[in-house]
């Protein structure tokens, strides 16, 4: 596949004074746009195009894992060279025309509105783009040291031998390097050098902390956890680009990230440790209770809306609560409920294989299903559930069962970034989670056959879904 070609394809399809940023995830080309009036028929056409959703101003372009962080790597060069500054006055202008002539006040609340919407999408994209980079790692060691547990449990004296502590070590290792690498990405991510974040946020999680008194009170290595990282590559870069505003161009090379350190230092034990530190436990304790306390019903709530958190796009502001409760626990309790979803999407598609009498449609659903199995639903939810309607539902009610059953059992995962099949040899009890994804198969296609669904006529398919 041409990466490249692909990314211009795209490019042509959509124009680029419509687009205000683009940024990939796992599996999708996620553009922001100005201006949401783009036909999303010709993207369906283009190679590697898997599907397309319009989730408010922004348009993701499934392209499935692997190929969306290509093709996203060529199309961001590609957008800066062609965006033009008519964007943001493209968004205005729309604004305007839904308002009447001299209705100044609901024009300007209707801005504000739309700005503090977009807003709070930028964030929690700006989460991603902190969290992305470290899931790989989270995969290939949460599934380490699950096959590791698994081993201990049948073969102890092979767990127990110097390459079985070795393997061991090995899964452990992210969180050796976690907080330096989060706060890494967080500084990238606002702008300053990644470095800096990375020195102090590795000063938070050092060992030597414990032996230190400051003000009275003793110093906690790692308190605040993965929000303490990311505050810190938030500090570290506005101090150090409001620096090099001030200090001049002689002595900014030593001078900045003297400066930078020597406050970011100071700032992590007086403000932003206690201030995380406090969040995270409430969170943490917030999570860990609901689940506790709610059981089946906090399972059955959180995996049947799970789809359309995804859908809304808000789903990766939970990618913090997982790694936190990763490095505190070493397992997240959400990921097996979470996961759930996907489960009901494959139940709902096999539903629909089996009512349908499109044969394009069931080509699609043969060839999505595989994957939709190994935890990537994009292809299912963009290409078959969603399309239809109530399918979607139905996939819904499956997640929730599915995750009221993960809930009741506390299942948790050593891993992150995958889900259905493949995340079962990453949790706490294979056998529990493998049952829960099989209660969320037959609940999807149960929920499926009552609800229904109007079956397109061969003519009315998709092009893109073939």
């Amino acid at each position: 596949m041409d990466y490249a070609r692909t990314a211009r394809a795209i490019l042509e399809k959509v124009p680029p004074e419509k687009i205000r940023s683009s940024y990939n995830c796992m599996t999708r080309l996620r553009l922001e746009l100005s201006d949401t009036d783009v036909d999303l028929e010709p993207l369906k056409s283009i190679e590697g195009v898997k599907g397309v959703n319009l989730s408010g101003s922004e348009l993701q372009v499934i392209l499935g894992p692997g190929t969306a962080a290509r093709v996203g790597k060529e199309f961001a060069p590609l957008l800066e060279e062609a965006k033009k500054a008519a964007a943001a006055k493209g968004s205005v202008a729309d604004l305007a025309k839904q308002a009447s002539v001299g209705d100044g006040k609901a024009l300007h609340e209707a801005i504000r509105e739309k700005n503090r919407a977009s807003r709070a999408k930028k964030l929690i994209g700006r989460i991603g783009h902190i969290f992305i980079p470290l899931i790989p790692a989270f995969i290939g060691c949460g599934i380490i040291t699950g096959l590791m547990i698994l081993v201990s449990r049948f073969f102890p004296d092979a767990a127990g031998s110097g390459t079985g502590q070795y393997l061991r070590a090995t899964g452990n290792a992210v969180f050796l390097v976690l907080n330096s690498l989060i706060g890494l990405y967080a500084a990238r991510e606002f702008g300053g050098t990644p470095v800096l974040g990375a020195v102090l946020a590795a000063l938070m999680s050092s060992p030597a902390l414990s032996s230190i008194t400051l003000f009275g009170s003793p110093l906690t290595p790692g308190r605040g956890g993965v929000f303490a990282a990311v505050l810190i590559g938030f500090f570290t870069a506005t101090v150090e680009k409001w620096l090099r505003k001030k200090i001049p161009d002689a002595i900014d090379l030593f001078m900045t990230p003297l400066v930078t350190l020597i406050l970011g230092a100071f700032a992590i034990v007086l403000v932003i440790q206690p201030v995380a530190g406090a969040f995270a436990d409430a969170i943490g304790r917030a999570v860990v209770a609901s689940i506790q306390t709610g059981g089946a019903v906090t399972g059955f709530i959180l995996g049947g809306t799970f789809l359309p958190m995804v859908m809304a796009g808000i789903h990766q502001g939970l990618t913090p609560i997982h790694a936190d409760m990763m490095s505190k626990m070493g397992y997240t309790l959400l990921l097996p409920i979470l996961a759930m979803a996907g489960c009901g999407q494959v139940g709902a598609s096999f539903a629909v294989y089996l009512k349908t009498k499109n044969k394009n449609l069931k080509r699609t659903i043969m060839s999505a299903l595989p994957v939709g199995l190994l935890g990537v639903g994009e292809p299912l939810i963009y290409g078959v559930t969603l399309p239809l309607g109530r399918p979607f539902i139905g996939a819904c009610v499956g997640g929730a069962f599915g995750g009221a059953w993960q809930a009741f059992c506390r299942t948790g995962a050593y891993a992150m970034g995958i889900s259905g099949l493949c995340l079962a040899p990453a949790t706490t009890d294979i056998a529990m989670y493998v049952a829960g994804a099989v209660i969320a198969y037959i609940a999807g296609f149960a929920a499926t056959l009552i609800i229904g669904f109007d079956d397109p006529p061969e003519e009315t398919t998709q092009k893109g879904q073939n």
